[in-house]
């Protein structure tokens, strides 16, 4: 902890109020709550008819808010905000679950703390403040109020209210009074504001919706933070934010301008890493364990170099090549380094200095190829594994989850999965032969009959993603049937895969999920539809769906069933 902030936490407890650590306690013991201010006199004006939802925002949109604010020369060192709970198929649509721990929130200040003195280090304050005191040692009370209204606005993604200002300024001040230092000062007001809830949730005004009854209307500013973080996965720009600031953003053809100007941006690609990161459930990485004695191959740089060939390949399919969606799964070019290649079993054209950064290379995989697409790599089979071996549920289910938005629920708690785990018994060889034993049982019948034909057809790939063709010495059988249709292979249960409109219409589904942060409700279900038949015979391109939900009204709405108290 800082030493200057040393003396502010022995007054706050000696008034007994540090429950959550010292700068929180600082901003409900030294000064009134800014949130119960802030929600009290906007709620005022608004004559008791605004409502407030949360979302929290995610540990990269965290990061690249304070890139975008600040510069990225800022060092963003630590990680507080948790994986999140995926809810609908998504990490997005948890982020309205809004808990915070005492101990994430002790997290948060120590990672503010550290940005904040990054922030006002000597080299910095030229560009960052528009003022400097008259003496460093005194508090300047309108230079600490010109820097708190500025900052402000991009924290909290709205203008700070007047009493909001008092409030920070007067946090600024005690500091400076008890630490003799007008830039300390101004770090503890900026610390406050990046633990204020304001901050670290997208907070979400809205007001009845008089053209759809039974929804709410998002405010001007929610409206540009919504938009912001579905499209770029960051805090709303300064042109952004003007547009909210001139009410220019509530109107068709100032929504219209700025969706335009966004999609245009090189920035777009963070959101479209964002979106797939979280759809192909990347979280689990966090939790991976795929045994190295096993599969020596696949090492901490294949296991990060591979989540960059999948998030790199699809930028490149979808917005440089501008490919169909449904492209992804049959597609053979992608990204490699030489440890990839090493494990994928070919050779790339490239040599690696000692020292050097990861050399990534185009690479096609030839007609014929076991490898096909998104299932053919290495993200996909190994976080659909278990450590030790592969597993044909558990990518099966991967697929009509995360892929088709369909719900294979739990196995009973008294399933005996031990015959499936045997690997070594003599009469059941391969797993294709063990799983049809267990799905004698009638109680796994149904489930398993709609996972494991798909992920039978991929044990051509170990747990590391490694190709193979045999299991204890048997020859691995591909075949399957997808939908009454018999196959014979990946190729061809991937062809049946893009000939399913459930593909398509579940990324819809879940694109629009993820940028309102939760279910589509009937009315938006029936335009998502309506869309879906219209790209299904255009091409579903990512660009073109983006632009038709960003400006589609119903997409800055809050339907009454989720609305939150704080």
């Amino acid at each position: 902890m800082s030493t200057y902030l040393r003396p502010i936490t022995s007054k706050i407890k000696n008034n007994g109020c540090s429950k959550f650590g010292v700068l929180f306690s600082l901003l409900l013991c030294l000064i009134p709550d800014v949130m119960s201010q802030a929600k009290g006199a906007e709620s005022a004006a608004n004559s008791n008819s605004e409502q407030v939802t949360f979302v929290r925002l995610t540990s990269n949109q965290y990061r690249n808010t304070i890139h975008d604010i600040f510069g990225e020369s800022i060092e963003v060192r630590g990680n507080a905000a948790s994986t999140g709970v995926r809810e609908a198929g998504l990490i997005a649509v948890g982020g309205r679950k809004i808990t915070l721990s005492a101990l994430e929130l002790e997290s948060y200040e120590i990672l503010a703390l550290d940005i904040a003195e990054q922030i006002l280090q000597p080299s910095r304050r030229s560009t960052l403040l528009g003022c400097t005191p008259d003496d460093e040692a005194l508090v300047d009370q309108e230079c600490a109020e010109q820097f708190i209204d500025a900052v402000g606005l991009h924290l909290f993604r709205r203008p700070l209210m007047e009493s909001e200002i008092d409030s920070f300024a007067a946090m600024a001040q005690a500091a400076t009074q008890t630490l003799g230092n007008f830039y300390i000062g101004l770090q503890a007001a900026l610390v406050g504001m990046m633990i204020s809830p304001d901050f670290l949730f997208r907070i979400e005004r809205s007001v009845a919706n008089i053209e759809s009854p039974g929804s709410r209307q998002l405010d001007a500013w929610s409206r540009a933070s919504r938009l912001s973080f579905f499209l770029w996965n960051s805090t709303p720009s300064p042109a952004l934010l003007e547009a909210a600031r001139s009410g220019t953003l509530m109107t068709e053809s100032g929504l219209n301008e700025q969706v335009k100007r966004m999609m245009t941006s090189a920035k777009i690609e963070d959101g479209l890493r964002a979106f797939f990161a979280d759809m192909l459930a990347f979280d689990r990485f966090d939790t991976l364990d795929i045994d190295a004695n096993l599969y020596p191959r696949f090492t901490k740089n294949v296991e990060d170099e591979a989540r960059e060939q999948t998030l790199r390949t699809i930028a490149d399919q979808l917005l440089i090549k501008e490919l169909d969606y449904r492209d992804l799964f049959d597609a053979r070019q992608t990204f490699l380094t030489p440890a990839l290649a090493a494990l994928y079993g070919v050779p790339i054209p490239i040599r690696q200095e000692l020292g050097g950064t990861v050399p990534w290379v185009p690479y096609e995989f030839p007609e014929g190829h076991a490898r096909v697409g998104l299932l053919g790599q290495v993200t996909f089979l190994s976080l659909f594994s278990h450590p030790g071996a592969s597993s044909p549920t558990l990518r099966g289910k991967a697929v009509r989850e995360h892929l088709l938005c369909q719900t294979i629920p739990p196995p009973p708690p008294d399933v005996d999965f031990s015959l499936v785990r045997d690997a070594d018994n003599p009469n059941f060889k391969t797993v294709r032969d063990r799983l049809a034993e267990h799905r004698s049982n009638p109680t796994c019948a149904g489930c398993h009959t709609l996972m494991d034909p798909i992920g039978l057809t991929l044990e051509i790939f170990d747990a590391s993603g490694v190709h193979r063709t045999s299991e204890n010495g048997a020859q691995i059988d591909t075949s399957g049937q997808w939908a009454g249709q018999n196959y014979e292979g990946v190729s061809d249960l991937v062809q049946l895969l893009k000939d399913d409109p459930t593909l398509t219409s579940c990324l819809i589904q879940r694109v629009y999920s993820y940028g309102t942060a939760r279910e589509p409700n009937s009315a938006e279900l029936q335009w998502l539809n309506t869309t879906h038949a219209q790209l299904r015979k255009e091409g579903v391109h990512w660009r073109e769906l983006m632009q038709r939900i960003s400006r589609n009204p119903d997409f800055y709405t809050v339907p009454n069933s989720t609305e939150m108290e704080f």
